[in-house]
């Protein structure tokens, strides 16, 4: 599912349609989304039906995986495998790294056509990489999945053990471990070839990329900082990655974040909340000129209500919780 991590999907929405179709089909897939975040994955599924039905059944390559990834925690296998066949066939969907390690995809794997559906998402794959540097894309293929892997299992590990488990810490040491061994092979690429854009290595490679810096120590974010400024101006990073980028480094070293990507926990109250941020009142016109959407979609997974005003308040406390 896109919430548990940076998935940059082509969609294939059609042109032409008219407004109230556009403004019932994001009203529907928000409402699914939040079926999602809440665990009610049949009623995510049934949304996200509707909003294809609304939008003359169409939908975003990313809006149909998602729903693909809702059925399949319901269990309801039929409708998960007409999205997916959906996106293999006439949304040439090509991340196979991210279809293989994704667990909500789980319950399809015993299905024969699990098999079928990799098979075209190989073959998709293949083809979009014919003229890329396929032994860097190999290595970063490998990379990704170990990046993302352990990650994908957090949430999975706090809900049976709790964030501030023995096994949580446990966990957080093996991916701390895996992070040491993927920061090695993407600083030598970096160092020797730059940052290389998606027409080389592919918009998974050039993720990758970011993932793994993002989650490197300060001194290496702060090293590779300018280099991901200049891909981005060059065309050959994200824009929005950079924000999320520029936000860790700006909280790292002391300061405020810009686009209010982070977000921290409060080990006392478990409550979610939005770390220091400059300017909250323009925080959403500065998150789209960078391709960002609102804030309040995006700390909705986290159950925080975006509030300028509110926040303005709680800075103090959120500042002084910081600096313990």
């Amino acid at each position: 599912m896109k919430k548990t991590f940076i998935l940059t999907i082509i969609g294939f929405l059609i042109c032409n349609l008219t407004f109230a179709q556009q403004e019932k089909y994001s009203e529907l897939i928000k409402e699914a989304d939040k079926f999602y975040d809440t665990k009610e994955y049949k009623k995510s599924g049934e949304k996200y039906e509707a909003a294809f039905v609304a939008n003359d059944n169409k939908g975003s390559v990313t809006d149909r995986y998602n729903a693909a990834c809702s059925w399949a925690l319901a269990n309801e296998v039929e409708p998960a495998f007409v999205q997916m066949f959906k996106i293999a066939q006439k949304g040439n969907y090509t991340n196979l790294n991210h279809m293989l390690s994704d667990s909500d995809l789980n319950a399809l794997h015993s299905d024969k056509r699990w098999e079928e559906v990799v098979a075209m998402v190989s073959a998709n794959k293949e083809k979009e990489e014919i003229n890329f540097d396929k032994p860097i894309v190999a290595i970063l293929d490998q990379v990704y999945q170990e990046d993302q892997k352990y990650r994908m299992q957090i949430d999975g590990i706090a809900e049976k053990h709790g964030y501030d488990s023995d096994e949580m810490a446990a966990h957080w040491k093996l991916i701390n471990e895996k992070d040491v061994i993927n920061l090695e092979k993407v600083q030598k690429i970096l160092d020797e070839r730059g940052w290389l854009g998606s027409d080389v290595i592919g918009k998974n490679g050039n993720l990758t990329l970011f993932l793994v810096i993002q989650h490197a120590p300060i001194e290496v974010q702060d090293k590779y900082l300018p280099m991901m400024r200049e891909a981005v101006a060059k065309g050959n990073a994200n824009a929005g990655s950079l924000a999320l980028l520029e936000d860790r480094v700006s909280l790292r070293k002391g300061g405020k974040q810009i686009y209010g990507s982070q977000v921290s926990r409060n080990p006392e109250t478990e409550d979610h909340y939005v770390l220091p941020l400059e300017d909250p009142d323009n925080v959403d016109a500065r998150r789209a000129e960078v391709g960002l959407g609102k804030l309040q979609d995006y700390v909705s997974r986290w159950g925080i209500n975006w509030n300028p005003e509110a926040y303005k308040k709680q800075l103090p406390a959120i500042e002084a919780l910081q600096k313990k």
